[in-house]
């Protein structure tokens, strides 16, 4: 079968996402030691519980990143004494700042390439649990459309992003396929959802989760062409 849509996953499928949230994390840091000073060096333990406290009140902030750790800065900088007005703008220039640096990604080498391509051929979608933005990154025009966690209020491997893709695309389940890096979210998640899916396997790890397996895997991101023209065989 060969597909009409083709969505793909974001962080750790487009580009490595750990040196990604490092960076990102760092910014934040030197943001707040500048800006809000009288929150000292905030011990990871303490941002820990504040997420867990806010979780376990709301536990669809999960798939909310952007608006839990917002709230996560904003009960920081109120326990460290500042008042509301005070608290609420920090909270928020502190967000900006670690959003700037999470969208300072470096694609994998075929990331254009690959979808400058197959953007010629299939409609392109992107599924994220994520906080990424494709119009920030420079992708918006190769995607017809993205859906997000945050955006619906639940992630994958729910069927409902998959579902809310399809519906965006005008597209049925057995005429697409996602392409992502996590056994759980993007590949189980989208065989429960009727799309075949295929795996991003950079390391060529054996397959180990209960699941049914991915439909087809690639190492690299420039498979993806040949492997979409030869047709997928569903397993």
């Amino acid at each position: 079968m060969t597909p009409r849509l083709v969505t793909f996953d974001l962080d750790d499928t487009l580009w490595d996402v750990a040196p990604v949230m490092r960076g990102a994390e760092a910014t934040l840091r030197d943001w707040l030691a500048s800006q809000a000073p009288r929150l000292g060096p905030l011990p990871i333990e303490q941002l820990w519980a504040i997420r867990g406290q806010l979780l376990e009140a709301e536990p669809l902030l999960r798939f909310r990143l952007s608006e839990l750790r917002r709230r996560i800065l904003l009960q920081a900088l109120r326990s460290a004494g500042y008042p509301d007005e005070e608290a609420a703008s920090l909270a928020e220039g502190a967000f900006q700042a670690f959003l700037a640096a999470r969208h300072r990604v470096s694609f994998f080498d075929d990331v254009h390439s690959t979808l400058e391509q197959l953007a010629r051929d299939y409609t392109l979608g992107v599924i994220t649990n994520g906080n990424a933005d494709i119009r920030r990154l420079g992708l918006a025009d190769y995607f017809r459309f993205a859906v997000s966690a945050e955006q619906l209020g639940i992630g994958k491997p729910d069927p409902r992003p998959f579902q809310e893709a399809l519906r965006l695309a005008g597209i049925s389940a057995n005429q697409a396929v996602h392409i992502g890096d996590h056994p759980l979210d993007d590949i189980a998640g989208a065989r429960q959802a009727g799309l075949q899916a295929i795996w991003f396997n950079p390391q060529g790890q054996p397959w180990q989760a209960s699941t049914a397996p991915p439909t087809a895997q690639v190492r690299r991101l420039a498979e993806l062409p040949g492997l979409l023209r030869g047709g997928l065989s569903r397993q």
